[in-house]
């Protein structure tokens, strides 16, 4: 931890829910304390000056399944989540859900194990559990092996309540053909976070599930039901429902940005949009190719697909989802920079320690530059290096 007094200069100040000008960025050993004007700071305190640009909290990522070369899935071991930790604080994210994609029971078990573990050691950047099957849809499998996608069982059930008393936050990824009303309710009254994905469910079984406690829609537009104009689907129940938050992967490929920008007009509240990842091992490093489930996943013009070019996660950071947005999109950089940091931390429970700058917190935050790309990173005040390959491909639109 930085025990000094620093002050950081020049940049404008996003603190989660606006951007501040003509201020300074106040911190004593390593923690925020307090956003004043440059003036006001005391004579002996050393002041980083930044080339304008914008600083904000540091990136919290719901649905991360790889990094720094690895997946979740191949190894799921301490040793493993330290390894993508590093490399996505490399990229500006300080606090991630590991996400486990469908696999063996004993995939699942360990992969509970090792997020306890890393938790009880303090792992930064290990922030809770994402579990993204098996209980989907097969018609919507995606890159899901559909020999492991099955309907949960009493046993599942148990399984999954035993695994949120173990952790502090639990996310799942269920299909409602897959999940009974009742399961649903026991999940969410367990304290898991129960997310809507890889569904063909139509608009009323959606809002049931939404009655039944889904709080959550899992990679908004892809791998669900559509909207149509006489069945609105999962996306359609998404955008309608106040108590449903959607997660959504902008790196151009897996959604239109005509269509971001349309969803994110017609979102209902208090539910919120935001942004995640769904990065894979490519994220933080030069892998072209790697293996899920026995399978080649390629990486070629920033898209991640299987042999039959389904897309298979993405290689995407959220500095360049914001790119995307604002370019693209046309959304508003406040509410772009919130969609990457206060609205997640809020989706995950994690609001107390992530999502915003200001007096009492750790000053993990982040420097984007004017055209948003990411040009430094520090944890308690102490700078981090950039993971070694900025993703910076352009959207296709």
């Amino acid at each position: 931890m930085n025990s000094g007094r620093i002050a950081f200069a020049g940049a404008r100040i996003f603190d989660g829910r606006r951007i501040l000008t003509g201020r300074a960025l106040y911190v004593i050993g390593g923690v925020v304390e307090a956003i004043v004007p440059e003036a006001e700071l005391p004579a002996d305190v050393e002041v980083e000056r930044l080339p304008g640009g914008i600083l904000a909290p540091g990136f919290v990522d719901l649905q991360v399944n790889g990094g720094g070369g690895v997946m979740f899935n191949d190894a799921p071991e301490v040793g493993t989540l330290r390894r993508m930790a590093e490399a996505h604080a490399g990229l500006g994210t300080f606090a991630l859900f590991p996400t486990l994609i469908t696999d063996t029971s004993e995939h699942r078990r360990a992969a509970v194990d090792a997020v306890a573990e890393a938790m009880a050691q303090e792992v930064p950047g290990i922030a809770g559990l994402h579990l993204e099957g098996p209980h989907l849809s097969v018609s919507r499998k995606g890159a899901h092996d559909a020999s492991l996608i099955r309907p949960m069982s009493d046993d599942d059930l148990e399984f999954l309540v035993g695994a949120a008393s173990r952790l502090p936050r639990l996310l799942v990824t269920v299909a409602p053909e897959s999940v009974t009303g009742g399961q649903m309710a026991a999940l969410a009254s367990a304290g898991v976070l129960v997310s809507l994905g890889h569904s063909d469910a139509g608009f009323d079984a959606a809002r049931t599930a939404a009655a039944h406690g889904a709080r959550m829609v899992t990679h908004l537009f892809n791998a669900m039901s559509g909207l149509g104009h006489r069945e609105p689907g999962l996306v359609g129940a998404a955008l309608a429902s106040p108590a449903l938050d959607a997660g959504l992967i902008a790196d151009g490929f897996h959604v239109h940005p005509a269509a971001m920008a349309a969803a994110l007009r017609a979102k209902a509240g208090p539910g919120e949009i935001f942004l995640v990842t769904d990065a894979m091992a490519t994220a933080g490093s030069e892998l072209s190719e790697f293996t899920l489930n026995g399978r080649v996943i390629r990486r070629e013009a920033g898209r991640l697909t299987l042999s039959d070019g389904t897309l298979a996660g993405a290689h995407v950071d959220m500095a360049r989802s914001l790119r995307v947005l604002t370019r693209e999109a046309g959304v508003a950089v406040t509410r772009a920079l919130a969609m990457a940091t206060r609205i997640p931390a809020r989706v995950g429970g994690l609001s107390d320690r992530f999502g915003a700058i200001e007096p009492g917190r750790p000053a993990d935050i982040v420097h984007l530059d004017g055209e948003l790309n990411l040009a430094a990173v520090w944890r308690r005040g102490v700078s981090v290096s950039l993971s070694p390959v900025p993703i910076s491909q352009g959207a296709a639109s």
